[in-house]
């Protein structure tokens, strides 16, 4: 006995080949489910795993290093703050010799000159220091040098004859 057609019912679809059947996209659909149960219960273990990790490394950090990572950005800020404010001083310092430069190069030219007038004046008083009588008038109005000139020995005591 057949069964008549009941008058609702759609007549079956024709499997093409190549198209997956309803037994096949259930099967894909189902394993579709259990890949992402399965994603995300280790997204959620390595989420459980950071958190841990988080917590322990919190628990272990002293409580001054903590206060120091806290006030690691204002110190940060303040180091900016002493570079700009270093940066303009050397600016400042450039324009400033930049400005003595002159100055710099009229006393190297004017050095070599006071040196030559020093040590003529150390000659003529060493010169000076020789001449009879000098020793004696310098001891009478207290002038006396305290050093000796430089290129004479210093004086040997003489010895009297009786």
């Amino acid at each position: 006995m057949t069964n008549p057609k009941r008058p609702g019912r759609r007549p079956p679809t024709p499997k093409l080949p190549g198209m997956p059947g309803p037994a096949d996209v259930l099967a894909a659909a189902q394993g579709a489910v259990e890949a992402a149960q399965s994603a995300a219960s280790q997204a959620l273990e390595a989420a459980q795993l950071t958190a841990s990790s988080a917590f322990d490394a919190a628990v272990r950090l002293p409580p001054a290093s903590a206060q120091l990572a806290a006030q690691l950005p204002d110190l940060v800020e303040s180091l900016s703050i002493a570079i700009d404010r270093l940066n303009s001083t050397i600016d400042r310092l450039d324009r400033t010799l930049a400005l003595a430069d002159p100055a710099f190069a009229a006393y190297d030219r004017l050095l070599p000159r006071l040196e030559a007038m020093i040590s003529l004046g150390e000659e003529v008083l060493g010169r000076l220091a020789r001449l009879p009588g000098v020793a004696l008038l310098g001891r009478l109005t207290g002038m006396t040098g305290t050093e000796p000139p430089a290129d004479q020995p210093p004086a040997k005591p003489r010895r009297r004859r009786k």
